[in-house]
């Protein structure tokens, strides 16, 4: 871990850390003993403010920011003369600091199963900080570098290991202040703490920050303190439940593209847009095309440049046709025009309560039921093999529309494959909600700890309801709500794996088989719709075998970040806006 600073013999004249009033600061009036120290952090340079030798020195360093990265200063003593310095390009961060004392800090009796807590150890450990960092659109590290200082004693990478899969599920950073500038007050900070959405264990967040409160305990460190955004309710729960207080420390950041919406106010009617209108909207204003908000609850927007206007719903722009709608609305007519195309499609037939029904069941000896004119995986049944269940599930369906079909229950990852402008740019594997046993906490605890951290994952936009399905799916594992599965033990909580009800995605785009690439484009224009979401289901993303169970006119393209599909939506609306 690089530092930039040097030894200076007025150590005495050096300001001293900003809590000197806080009780229990261990030494508070011994000089530090280096200046200037900023330490690369790979995202950017972590600036300890009060190591500087005044406000216009730690501007300067703020301000020595290259593209991509996200310089930070903390411990700032007068943050308003800093501002003062370049108050166009400095502005003060709305997080709140806490702090852990560790002297009273004690660890847990009761340890947190199905995985481990480490160091960074190899460049795959970095390449998964990435991962994580990316399904949370923080600023990525740099592999190598963090990889070349994994040793480091002024920083050190920590990961959350599922020892079942070998998948890192976690990761946070640690930062020794002692090592770092020789810090009077031993202290230390952490950064970064961030969990893998898709991850099914209970308790990582809470390890992990437990694991460096722990490590910096044995060296005799005085505190850790962290930074988190006075909004994120859940971060704080959970900091408060383990024992950090609110301390007035400060940071100051630059306004830069990637801090833009800590400093600016939301534009007029954006704060009501969900996270699939926005990201359309965030990426036309980018261009210099004007945006008017329609109805934000519902997500309607129009979108112009020079003489051109477009009306969308979120990913439904005018440019799709009353008929392509239509068609996809209705997934009898989906089925029937994909098995013209010479597309393959599943058995269906149309529930009407007679024995027919019955003999379907009997015929297939599986089968999915759902409304006719539905979304969002609301009243589906997967995975239906008996009479009783068949009824249930019927009635269900029948809630949403009163058209229900029966279809064929085809066994096989569930793909969805995002067509835009008739060019395939995003494909992604839907995996259903998944909890992990521990062998202590009961099944509806753990669907309940996961559909929050879905929830918070996407902005409010997935959750697990506790409902007669996923009642209905543990009971077909052999299990109740209330019973504890076995620690490493997985289950399927829902079958569907629409993210609305708590599903995760895969980005599998590279891997695309040519033939799935082939079938989605012939589908979209055999129902000629030019931006549509396409549910496949296959053994496996690189393999050409498949079905094609649904066509959806209003995908969700926020789900599909990094994949640029924002970028390609508005470069079929408005292709002369587009960036080479």
């Amino acid at each position: 871990m690089s530092r930039r600073g040097h030894s200076d013999p007025r150590l005495e004249q050096r300001h001293a850390l900003s809590l000197d009033h806080q009780q229990n600061t261990p030494q508070p009036n011994q000089p530090l003993e280096a200046e200037s120290v900023a330490l690369d952090m790979g995202w950017g340079d972590l600036i300890f403010a009060h190591t500087f030798s005044g406000p216009n020195t730690v501007a300067k360093a703020l301000l020595d920011e290259p593209t991509g990265r996200r310089n930070l200063a903390i411990y700032v003593r007068d943050p308003h003369v800093i501002l003062a310095q370049n108050p166009q390009r400095l502005f003060l961060d709305p997080s709140h600091t806490f702090r852990l004392w560790l002297a009273h800090y004690r660890s847990p009796a009761r340890r947190s199963r199905g995985y481990a807590v480490r160091r960074l150890r190899t460049l795959e450990d970095a390449q998964a900080i990435n991962r994580i960092y990316s399904s949370h659109n923080m600023v990525p590290i740099d592999e190598g570098m963090a990889w070349k200082q994994r040793a480091s004693k002024q920083a050190i990478y920590v990961v959350a290991e599922d020892l079942a899969t070998g998948r890192v599920v976690g990761t946070t950073t640690g930062v020794d202040h002692v090592e770092a500038f020789g810090d009077p007050e031993g202290g230390s900070s952490l950064w970064c703490l961030a969990v893998d959405p898709d991850a099914t264990l209970p308790g990582l967040g809470q390890s992990l920050v437990r694991f460096l409160a722990e490590h910096y305990q044995a060296r005799g460190r005085g505190f850790m303190d962290l930074s988190v955004m006075h909004d994120n309710k859940q971060a704080i729960a959970l900091y408060e439940k383990l024992g950090f207080t609110r301390v007035p420390v400060f940071t100051v950041k630059c306004k830069n593209a990637i801090n833009e919406p800590l400093f600016t106010e939301p534009a007029e009617d954006d704060s009501g847009l969900n996270v699939y209108a926005a990201i359309i909207t965030n990426e036309a204003r980018r261009r210099g095309i004007r945006v008017e908000i329609l109805d934000a609850e519902a997500g309607y927007f129009k979108l112009t440049l020079g003489g051109r206007a477009i009306t969308c719903r979120e990913s439904l722009s005018a440019l799709t046709s009353a008929i392509a709608m239509s068609r996809c609305a209705d997934k009898r007519v989906t089925r029937r025009i994909l098995d013209r195309a010479g597309l393959n499609v599943p058995d269906q037939r149309l529930a009407d309560g007679s024995e027919a029904d019955i003999d379907f069941l009997r015929e297939h000896g599986s089968v999915v039921v759902k409304p006719a004119d539905g979304e969002q995986g609301a009243g589906i049944s997967v995975d239906v093999r008996d009479e009783s269940s068949l009824r249930t599930a019927i009635a269900s369906a029948s809630k949403h529309d009163q058209n229900v079909l029966l279809e064929q229950f085809c066994a096989g990852d569930d793909l969805r494959i995002i067509v835009i402008g008739y060019k395939v740019v995003a494909a992604a594997i839907r995996r259903p909600p998944i909890i992990t046993g521990d062998g202590v906490t009961p099944i509806r605890e753990l669907v309940e700890k996961l559909s929050r951290r879905r929830e918070a994952a996407t902005d409010g936009e997935a959750r697990i309801p506790l409902d007669e399905e996923t009642e209905r799916c543990v009971k077909l594992a052999g299990h109740s709500m209330d019973a504890v599965l076995p620690q490493g033990e997985t289950l399927a909580v829902r079958k569907t794996a629409n993210l609305h009800t708590g599903g995760t995605l895969q980005d599998v785009t590279p891997m695309l088989h040519p033939r799935l690439v082939q079938a989605a484009v012939s589908a979209a224009r055999a129902l000629e719709i030019p931006v549509t979401g396409l549910d496949f289901l296959v053994p496996a993303a690189s393999e050409a075998e498949y079905v094609i169970i649904e066509a959806n006119e209003r995908p969700g393209l926020a789900n599909h970040e990094p994949q640029p599909t924002a970028q390609r939506f508005i470069d079929f609306l408005f292709p002369r806006s587009a960036v080479a």
